[in-house]
This record gives structure tokens, C-alpha cells and sequence, in this order.
């Protein structure tokens, strides 16, 4: 092939799209540390669905055009990290293409080059041994391909590209230690290899479709409410329409959740359940068209469901300040609004907002000046890229990577303050919290030279594994003893969704009895982590 047109670009991306949707649980389970969080694979999938979708609807075969509405598709979708670096790669790929209605392959091989420089630009300290080290080292060494072999066309330089990035892929664990100890490639890179065989799929004539099928999620089912009440209102395009099979989705929708309610009108589909995997929910109806609302709640037996997506806010005068916070689990939820949060955007460790997500809680906030608390490190990038494509309002991103930081900044927060004053305290105060949190392991595996079987307790330090134990309580104990020192004054201790009112009581006695703290104890009801300790 000599040439690629939009048709053939727009089959490539689908096909790739489907590729990483079939593998993306595979990508998951490559994450280093063994908690029930890994997430690469979903947040790449989901952030790559969308802008599949955003191109399907716009129905157009110019190639600048599914670019360009391909890269505004990912960047509005992206979640996570790799999201994000993802939806920069294809925006280096779109402002390569513009005004090219067909691409050679020297022109190709530029465009996926300049996708590799603008997705390390957007990264503030890259890290090698990661997707930024696959896209790199793929892109260069596919274009030195071109050098001297420039007789080769477009399907001899995709198969030279895919190998690249499968030995760059490889080679990860020997950049990055703490993958050669876990014995695992990037989950980011693996995504992006994902990407790239489905491209090279459709140029073979063999593209990759989505699996019927989802895998079963090792857990006892049941019929109480447990994890998120998810719904969502969905008009079919044409596509969808020639593609949907209700038994089918109704049998993947099964896998995911229980309490199902799904009404097809027309072109019409709506759907209501309980699920552990919203966004995997999500994933599904996105193939057939596009969302007119999207609601999820989460919710626990012994709480009374609270809605956070669609939460009604109050149209007043524009005020000065206003916060967005990221949190999961009711009882965090209210602690943020109670400390003056304006928005809290559903998610966590295991459902990463998107850029859009963001957007979403920005417009709803009547401020000048709206502080963003992403409370988790692998949301930061995305929280940032929401205020790049944010204009009107002066939108700061505190670099919170714990709950109990993000509760610190709002507490120090001053309505009657100066921008720089608050913003100044507010870093201080996240500066000066310690994060540990308790949770289990899902595999067997090695971290910082040490054992971990599946079962064992977790005490996490900030993001090092410093305790492994059998027992949660010993773990917790052990967590604390070494998080106190004698400048600490004030314990957090915020309960999770499955940690008992007994072992949160002997834990705050502990902790009385052994430190001259004062010790304030949350009902959280978070998932994934049985506690959350801020120090201060």
C-alpha cells in the first residue's frame, strides 16, 4: 500500500481499538503493585473508546477530520495517566495530518514521530521504561527504517513499527527495576502494542472486532446493592443500530452486575444496574452510539445512595472561589463537602475521572478561581488537561495524591484570602500530611524484595509497601508505628467499606494508648482500602 486514506485510517483505528478493548483486563493484571486497583488497561480502553465513538458520529472519511475529531475524542476521554498520554500521542498524529487527505508512509512515520514528541512534552518529568519509552523508540527506529529502506511501503513499515515497540516493550522491566522485580512489562506500553497490532491488522486485511464476550469477575455475586448504581440513556447511531443484539448485551451486561433493567425504544436504549465496573458498563454502550446521560451512584447497604455525576447546583451570583474534588465512598464525599467542596467527582483508584469529567464539574462551579484536588496521582494529568481546555475561569490544580491531603488543603482553605495566600497555605498543608492505607493483595508477587501472597494485608507508606502481614489488624498497628514520629499531633483515621465499627474502635485505642495525638475517626465506607490514615 502506498498511500493511507481516511477510510483506511478510520479502519486502523478500529481495529486497534478493539484489539486493546479485547486485551484490556490482560493489561490490568500487568500492574506492578498487587492491589485491587490495576486500572491501565480499562483507563486506556476507555479513553481510546471514545474516540472511536466521537469519530463513528461525526460519519465523516476525511482523513484530517478523524483525526482531528479522533484527537478531541481522546483528549475529552481521557482518564489515568496513560489516558492522557495516550490522547497527546494522537494529537501529534492530528497537527501532523491537517490539510492531507491522504498520507504516504514518510508522511505516516512523521506524524506517529510527532505524536511521540508532543506526548513527552506533556509530561513534566518523563519516565523511562514506560509508554513514553515505547512510542519513542517505535517511531524512531520504524522512521531510521525509512532511511534506508526507502522503497517500503505502508505495511512493511507498520510491521517494522509493531516490532519495534514489542522489543521496546520487552526491554521495559530493564529501565524500570521495580518492573523486573514484579516480573512484568509497562501496562502503558503493553496498551499501546495493543493499538499497534490492530493497526497492522487492518493494513494485513484482518482486523481485529470486539469480543462478544466479558470476561466473569472472580466474586460471589449477590442481589444486595454493593459497588455503583449505574444508568445511562443512550441514543443508537446507524452502526449501533445494524450491530446491536439485545441478548448479547443483555448476557455481557449479566457478567458485569446484577438488579438489570435495560428498555430498548427504537433507537433508544436505557439501562439501570448495580455494578463493581461502571466503566466497563460504559464501554459496552458506548459501541452502539451516543450518551444522553450518564448517572452513577455509589452506594452501600447501610447508606442511604447519594448521587454524585448529576448532582443539582445552584445557580447564584459568581463568587470568587470555588473546589472540585475527587473522592469514593459516602462518607468521604461528605467530609469534602462539608470542608466547602463545591463538586465532588466520583472516583478513585479504581474509576478514574475523565478530562471530560472535569469539564463537566468546572461549568458547574460559578467561580473565577476554582481549585481542583485530583486526590490520587494517577488523576493529576487528566485534572490538568480539563484546565488546559478550560478558558474564562482561573482554574488551579493542587497536586493532591491522598484523600487525607486533599481534606488538608480544604480545611486550610480561606474564603477571605488572597489566590496566592490560599493557594500557598493549601500546598503547605499537603506538604505536610503522611498517607497509609490498608488493603490486600490480589496475586503473588515481589515488591522491594519482598514476598507477597495473595490474601496477605498491605500497609502502604505514601505509595511504598512497608507491611506485610497476614492479619489487618497487626498490618494497620505496624502501618501507624511507622508513620508516628514525635512531631505527629493529629491522627485520621477513615473507615472503609469493609473494615467492622470493632476493628476501627481498637485501632483508634491503639493509637490513644501508644501517641500523644489527637485522633479524629471517619466512616469513609471507601472501596478497595479497609483504612486510610492521614498524619499530620
Amino acid at each position: 500500500m502506498e498511500k493511507i486514506n481516511g477510510k483506511i485510517l478510520k479502519e486502523m483505528l478500529e481495529s486497534g481499538s478493539s484489539n486493546l478493548n479485547n486485551h484490556k483486563k490482560d493489561v490490568d493484571a500487568l500492574n506492578v503493585f498487587p492491589v485491587p486497583d490495576g486500572d491501565t488497561g480499562t483507563n486506556m480502553s476507555l479513553t481510546f473508546t471514545n474516540g472511536i465513538s466521537e469519530v463513528r458520529k461525526s460519519g465523516s472519511e476525511s482523513l484530517p477530520v478523524i483525526a482531528k475529531t479522533l484527537s478531541r475524542g481522546l483528549l475529552m476521554g481521557a482518564r489515568g495517566n496513560s489516558g492522557v498520554i495516550l490522547s497527546q500521542i494522537f494529537r501529534g498524529f492530528n497537527q501532523a495530518v491537517q490539510g492531507k487527505e491522504e498520507l504516504d508512509v514518510r508522511e505516516f512515520a512523521e506524524a506517529m514521530l510527532n505524536g511521540s514528541k508532543l506526548a513527552y512534552k506533556a509530561v513534566m518529568r518523563p519516565v523511562e521504561g514506560t509508554i513514553l519509552t515505547v512510542i519513542r523508540e517505535s517511531s524512531e527506529n520504524a522512521y531510521a527504517y525509512l532511511e534506508t529502506n526507502p522503497e517500503a511501503d505502508i505495511e512493511q513499515y507498520m510491521t517494522c513499527m509493531l516490532e519495534e515497540a514489542q522489543k521496546s516493550l520487552d526491554h521495559t522491566p530493564e529501565l524500570l527495576p521495580v518492573l523486573k522485580e514484579a516480573h512484568v512489562v509497562d501496562s502503558g506500553g503493553s496498551g499501546l502494542v495493543r493499538i499497534l497490532e490492530g493497526f497492522k491488522a487492518a493494513l494485513d486485511g484482518k482486523p481485529f472486532v470486539e469480543s462478544a464476550t466479558i470476561p466473569v469477575k472472580k466474586e460471589e455475586k449477590s442481589d444486595k446493592a454493593s459497588g455503583y448504581r449505574t444508568e445511562f440513556i443512550l441514543e443508537m447511531n446507524d452502526a449501533g443500530m445494524k450491530s446491536f443484539n439485545e441478548e448479547r448485551i443483555r448476557k455481557n451486561l449479566g457478567r458485569l452486575g446484577n438488579k438489570i433493567t435495560l428498555i430498548i425504544e427504537d433507537r433508544i436504549i436505557k439501562l439501570r444496574m448495580n455494578t463493581m465496573m461502571p466503566g466497563d458498563v460504559l464501554t459496552i454502550g458506548q459501541r452502539y452510539g451516543e450518551f444522553k446521560k450518564v448517572q452513577i451512584e455509589n452506594i452501600q447497604d447501610d447508606l442511604k445512595p447519594s448521587i454524585i455525576q448529576d448532582e443539582p447546583v445552584k445557580q447564584v451570583e459568581e463568587k470568587e472561589y470555588g473546589i472540585i474534588s475527587v473522592a469514593a465512598g459516602e462518607g468521604i464525599e461528605k467530609l469534602f463537602r462539608e470542608y466547602r467542596t463545591d463538586i465532588v467527582v466520583s472516583g478513585g483508584q479504581t474509576m478514574n475521572p475523565s478530562t471530560s469529567d472535569f469539564v463537566t464539574a468546572i461549568k458547574k462551579v460559578n467561580a473565577r478561581h476554582i481549585y481542583i484536588l485530583p486526590n490520587n496521582s494517577n488523576i493529576i494529568m487528566a485534572a490538568k488537561q480539563a484546565a488546559d481546555v478550560t478558558e474564562g475561569k482561573d482554574i488551579i490544580v493542587l497536586e493532591t495524591k491522598s484523600i487525607p491531603q486533599g481534606l488538608s488543603a480544604c480545611i486550610s482553605f480561606n474564603p477571605d484570602a488572597t489566590v496566592e495566600d490560599n493557594t500557598a497555605a493549601m500546598k503547605d498543608a499537603i506538604a505536610n500530611v503522611r498517607t497509609g492505607q490498608i488493603t490486600y493483595a490480589i496475586k503473588d508477587t515481589s515488591v522491594d524484595g519482598r514476598e507477597i501472597h495473595e490474601g496477605d494485608y498491605m500497609g502502604l507508606f505514601d505509595k511504598d509497601i512497608v507491611v506485610i502481614e497476614k492479619d489487618k489488624m497487626e498490618t494497620a498497628k505496624k502501618l501507624i508505628d511507622q508513620m508516628m514520629d514525635e512531631d505527629s499531633e493529629i491522627v485520621t483515621l477513615i473507615r472503609g467499606k469493609d473494615a467492622t465499627e470493632e476493628e476501627t474502635a481498637e485501632l483508634e485505642e491503639y493509637i490513644s494508648e501508644n501517641y500523644e495525638a489527637d485522633v479524629d475517626v471517619q466512616n469513609g465506607g471507601q472501596p478497595v482500602y479497609s483504612f486510610i490514615i492521614g498524619v499530620e
